[in-house]
């Protein structure tokens, strides 16, 4: 699938099409770039760079089911496709956020999270964000948390990381660039992505410390709602999979 351009303009949901013919393998040795140019390799911190003036919103989907997730497989930058199931489940997404606006679109450049941008119709408007890639979990790739522990009795992928793959600093680093950027915006911004990036986000969206991810259990094919109650960020909606989340 050919790389965009972000628009400045507004764009909506149109009509979900029918099942995608998916996309092209990626090979994502590095992350290329963040979403913003302007701020690569910058980390930011989420509790300072709000403009008062403006309350926009991050609105995150995650994307739909895979045959990993069925089976609670770590599913970093493999590169898998949705199931059916999920392909109905991405459709889904695009009619519950029929008619809204977004100042910006932004999807993981994996093909889980772009078939699930497109089926829900946003597909056209969509940049690929290298930010958004699931954490990399190098060795622990492609295993339950049950296997790894047969071999790390009472490992936590929050407290003791991976190895050969992404620390939780590195993941931080990427979730901050996104947040910033989303908060430059003049308006909504939806993005799609995976589970363990989206959760690490919504910690440093409300200003806790990464690792308290692991409090915000996360579905596939859920939109979340990352807000503002005044000057105040909030987490407005959590995994929720019915309804307009933005009503």
């Amino acid at each position: 699938m050919p790389r965009r351009q972000g628009r400045s303009t507004e764009v909506r949901a149109g009509r979900p099409k029918g099942a995608s013919q998916g996309a092209e393998p990626l090979s994502l040795p590095v992350l290329r770039r963040g979403c913003s140019d302007a701020r690569m390799g910058v980390a930011v911190s989420p509790e300072s760079d709000r403009d008062p003036e403006q309350s926009n919103r991050l609105v995150a989907v995650r994307h739909g089911t895979t045959a990993w997730s069925l089976t609670r497989r770590h599913t970093g930058r493999t590169d898998i496709p949705l199931e059916p199931e999920g392909e109905t489940q991405a459709i889904a997404v695009g009619r519950r956020l029929a008619g809204h606006h977004f100042a910006l679109v932004l999807m993981s450049p994996l093909e889980r999270a772009r078939v699930t941008c497109e089926l829900a119709g946003f597909g056209e408007s969509a940049r690929i964000c290298d930010d958004l890639a699931e954490w990399d979990y190098g060795a622990m790739e492609g295993l339950t948390t049950t296997e790894i522990r047969l071999a790390r009795p009472g490992w936590d992928l929050w407290t003791d990381g991976v190895e050969g793959g992404e620390s939780l600093h590195e993941v931080t680093l990427r979730a901050d660039r996104v947040i910033h950027t989303v908060r430059a915006q003049q308006g909504d911004v939806l993005v799609f992505a995976h589970a363990h990036i989206l959760r690490v986000m919504a910690a440093r969206w409300v200003g806790l410390d990464p690792g308290a991810g692991r409090l915000f259990s996360l579905a596939p094919a859920t939109l979340s709602v990352l807000d503002w109650e005044r000057e105040t960020p909030v987490i407005a909606r959590w995994n929720d999979a019915i309804g307009d989340p933005l009503s």
